[in-house]
């Protein structure tokens, strides 16, 4: 018996309709064909037929077998969104128009590639350290003089350095405490002649990490900042407010020196809004990522000024919502000086963000071109706005903004932008309900029909979800995790295809045997209708939750509802031929367009921080899921061509097939992680630290010391990739955890603990270190509360961190850090991340134990060396 043949029943109902109708005169043939054609009643294939009615939504010029050529209809639209995605990289490869940079009154992007290859040829510049606070910053003042003597007399310019030392707590990473001494900021003030009582700042950060020369990151964004110092200070034309440029040289220090300088700087209290110069990537694209908080007036001067816009709220929204395990001065500046402001960033790249290949000569000069017209523009215009002086009275709501392939800025106030959601809902709410409101015997069963295939919809992508989900599953658990890290379009290969392919089976089950003799054209309609109906639900709950991001979901239901109100009458009459594809996908040009736009974007960004984001969090499952989702929006409104295609078999054929070729080959180990390709390298980052541990007990004394080299693999594949070529290094010497010292008695230089588990310690010689550190406990006295307020003294190298863990059943009620009151990291302990500059006093403070029980742990480390000090019987010990 084949399932597609007609049940007992339907055939009753067809012979019975038969003989009613054979009374009547018999109708033209055409029309009796299509007043023939059954329709399925409800979900289930051998349900019962019914007759429709010439007018109906089911009449349908072609039956359920007839339909668009399969080979076709799969590469019509795979060449169509191959060319929306060469007009997105041919967009983001156009960085600026040429122009007549290098004139007077113009960004020079040479003089500031000068700048660049400067300050990267003094090397690695670490808080602390001679190259970032000698060297550096002798560069950066002798610069700063020469554009003073170039200078027009209508500005003044005055320099400060500023040394400061503070202490605050911060949420990021867990929360910690930071505590900071005589770091270094270099801030220049350029105003008008006369003076002025209201500024915008502009803040770069010339340090880097140890191991990286810091061309992107941030030495570029200092080199656009001298440039744009010099063409303002060398301008005829005169400013109304005061610009104030700080060239900060501790941010890798967690923000220390942007905070040193909105809590003390005498300039501070004159900023009304600020731009930062970030980088999470090498080059290409400027991309403004968070504004506000609120002060739609600062997104308004960006639109207005900025030569080269590349914007979006999208990506502010996922940025403030913590799922990038990142944070930018942007936030000292918010949250400790209540100041708005811009935050804008390089992301292309970012493979090899923090390491050693971040150099000068990877960064394109268009870059430095469009970074600094667009910085020199938006400087300029906040630097004469009426606005700037009153900033907190235009402080209304947020604004929702985006770029359009960074050609111009859309940009509207997130009230108007609900008022115009709720008119696109209310669109597709007039659209659906006159369908479902219509009699049924001009409908036919419409709204089983909807119902049914809008499950059916949900079930196809629960289940490709499912499908790629158990398979990256599978991958991690074998030890293949992260192949696509070099090559991406392995990704696509084996998680897109297997994404699309279980979603064309599901729809093609559901052709067959739900809707077996329903009409083709029919189906088609029903699920383009679901599919708006989903989108829908989106811009509803996005916009309910106060999201900006909402316009997306805009988009995506008002072209294509525009789209089937003009292509509908085409469709009724003639079916879908070539004349309504043309239409249809030119109509989706748009939400297809900004969404590949977009999805770049997410790419761009996310793959290379999956290969720094811990072993803990499988890499393979995230991206699986993101393509997941990413392929379900893109399928949407394609799913109504596997109901007018005559089949699917040969691209559900071909999809499988792709899909199980890759995963064969990731299964076999044919794609390698990482590269060390000179051009486009995609290294793996492991972080290495060669220590001594002493633990003590509570007087003193010695109880256990070992040396050793503590490796920390950065990503999900931990160390399995050396341990082949090193047969020191396997499980045999994986890290032992003390239990019962605070962060397992380890030298964690941030509190990242709950993100990298998978470490090893192979046994070393002693570390000998030019400046060791000491550590001793000055007093301990009872407080009149019941407390114990115990005061300590440390020094040591330039960067140390202090943990503190009570005794069970006590608390720190207080200490000299921060705010005063102790703030917790996860897990329960207490970090305290310490840097000091060239010359720093002993640091010396207190903590405050409520004595229900005395402190437990306690534990300064120093970055490196390491001296750690262990459990022991006594109620107090510590560790160095």
């Amino acid at each position: 018996m084949e399932w597609g043949s007609e049940s007992a029943a339907v055939r009753r109902h067809r012979v019975g309709v038969e003989r009613r109708e054979g009374a009547a005169a018999a109708p033209p043939p055409e029309r009796e064909a299509r007043a023939q054609e059954p329709l399925v009643d409800g979900c289930s294939g051998g349900g019962r037929t019914r007759k429709r009615s010439p007018g109906g939504s089911g009449g349908a010029s072609r039956g359920a077998g007839t339909g668009l050529s399969e080979v076709r209809a799969a590469l019509g639209l795979a060449l169509y969104l191959i060319a929306l995605r060469t007009l997105v990289q041919l967009s983001l490869q156009q960085l600026v128009l040429r122009g007549a940079a290098g004139h007077r009154g113009e960004f020079d992007a040479l003089q500031a590639r000068d700048y660049l290859e400067h300050i990267t040829s003094i090397g690695p510049r670490t808080t602390g350290s001679p190259e970032n606070e000698i060297l550096t910053v002798h560069y950066l003042l002798e610069q700063i003089k020469l554009i003073e003597v170039q200078s027009n007399s209508l500005h003044k310019i005055s320099v400060d350095v500023q040394r400061p030392t503070g202490s605050f707590s911060i949420d990021f990473l867990g929360g910690f405490t930071s505590y900071y001494d005589n770091i270094t900021n270099v801030v220049v003030k350029l105003e008008p002649r006369d003076g002025a009582q209201h500024a915008v700042l502009a803040n770069c950060h010339f340090d880097s990490v140890a191991n990286s020369p810091g061309a992107s990151d941030d030495a570029v964004s200092c080199s656009v900042m001298l440039e744009v110092l010099r063409v303002l200070s060398t301008s005829s034309e005169a400013l109304h407010h005061a610009v104030i440029f700080l060239f900060n040289g501790a941010e890798e220090n967690v923000l220390q020196a942007s905070h040193g300088f909105i809590t003390q700087h005498p300039w501070a209290s004159l900023i009304r809004a600020f731009i930062n110069l970030e980088a999470a990537g090498v080059g290409g694209k400027e991309l403004v990522f968070q504004t506000g908080p609120e002060n739609p007036w600062l997104v308004q001067a960006y639109v207005s000024a900025a030569k080269h816009p590349f914007a979006s709220v999208v990506a502010q929204e996922v940025f403030q919502s913590g799922i990038i395990p990142s944070d930018t001065d942007f936030r000292i500046y918010r949250d400790f000086g209540n100041i708005p402001g811009i935050d804008l960033a390089f992301i292309e790249n970012g493979y090899i963000y923090h390491t050693k290949y971040d150099t000068a000569d990877r960064i394109l000069t268009d870059s430095i071109q469009r970074a600094g017209d667009n910085i020199l523009a938006v400087l300029k215009h906040l630097a004469t706005s009426d606005m700037l002086a009153a900033a907190s009275k235009y402080r209304h709501g947020n604004m929702v903004f985006f770029d359009v392939l960074g050609l111009f800025v859309i940009a509207y106030p997130s009230r108007i932008g609900s008022i115009i959601n709720y008119m696109v809902v209310m669109g597709v709410v007039l659209y659906l309900g006159k369908k479902f409101l219509q009699p049924k015997h001009k409908t036919g069963n419409y709204k089983k029909d909807f119902l049914c295939g809008l499950g059916i919809t949900l079930i196809s992508w629960f289940t490709s979800l499912v499908t790629v989900l158990i398979i990256a599953v599978f991958i991690s658990l074998i030890g293949q995790s992260l192949s696509w890290y070099n090559h991406f379009y392995v990704s696509v290969c084996l998680y897109g295809t297997a994404t699309v392919a279980k979603i064309i089976l599901i729809h093609t089950l559901a052709k067959r045997f739900y809707y077996m003799n329903a009409s083709a054209q029919y189906l088609g309609e029903v699920f383009f209708d679901i599919s708006l109906f989903v989108h829908c639900c989106f811009l509803v709950t996005l916009t309910y939750q106060g999201l900006c991001s909402a316009f997306i979901s805009a988009v995506w239901v008002a072209f294509p509802l525009l789209t089937k109100l003009c292509v509908h009458k085409d469709f009724k009459q003639h079916g879908a031929q070539g004349k309504f594809i043309a239409f249809y996908l030119l109509g989706m040009f748009i939400p297809y367009l900004y969404a590949l736009y977009l999805i770049w974007a997410v790419f761009e960004m996310f793959t290379p921080i999956l290969g720094r984001s811990g072993s803990e969090i499988p890499p393979d499952v995230v991206l699986a899921s993101i393509l997941a989702g990413c392929t379900m929006i893109l399928s949407s409104y394609f799913i109504n061509f596997i109901y007018l295609a005559k089949s699917t078999k040969k691209t559900m054929l071909t999809l499988t097939l792709v899909c199980a070729i890759t995963f064969l080959l990731v299964c076999s180990g044919t794609f390698f992680p990482y590269s060390s390709n000179p051009a486009n390298p995609k290294p793996k980052r492991v972080f290495l630290q060669h220590m001594t541990r002493t633990f003590h007990d509570l007087e003193g004394n010695a109880v256990k010391r070992d040396s050793g080299i503590w490796i920390n693999g950065f990503d999900y594949t931990g160390i399995s990739h050396i341990t082949p070529h090193i047969p020191e290094i396997n499980d045999s010497i994986r890290a032992h955890c003390e239990e019962n010292a605070p962060l397992c008695g380890f030298p964690w230089y941030l509190p990242v603990h709950f993100l990298i588990r998978k470490n090893w310690y192979l046994p070393a010689p002693e570390v000998s270190p030019r400046n060791p550190p000491h550590f001793r406990l000055i007093s301990k006295e009872q407080t009149p509360w019941d407390s114990i307020k115990l005061t300590f003294e440390a020094t040591g190298p330039s960067h140390m961190s202090f943990y503190v863990r009570a005794h069970k059943g006590s608390t720190l009620s207080q200490w000299s850090l921060g705010n005063g009151t102790p703030v917790t990291s996860k897990g329960g302990d207490y970090f305290v991340f310490y840097s000091h500059g060239l010359q720093a006093s002993a640091w010396q403070f207190w903590i405050e134990v409520f004595q229900k029980n005395i402190l437990k742990e306690w534990s300064p480390w120093p970055l490196l060396p390491t001296i750690c000090l262990g459990k022991t019987r006594d109620p107090l010990n510590w560790m160095l």
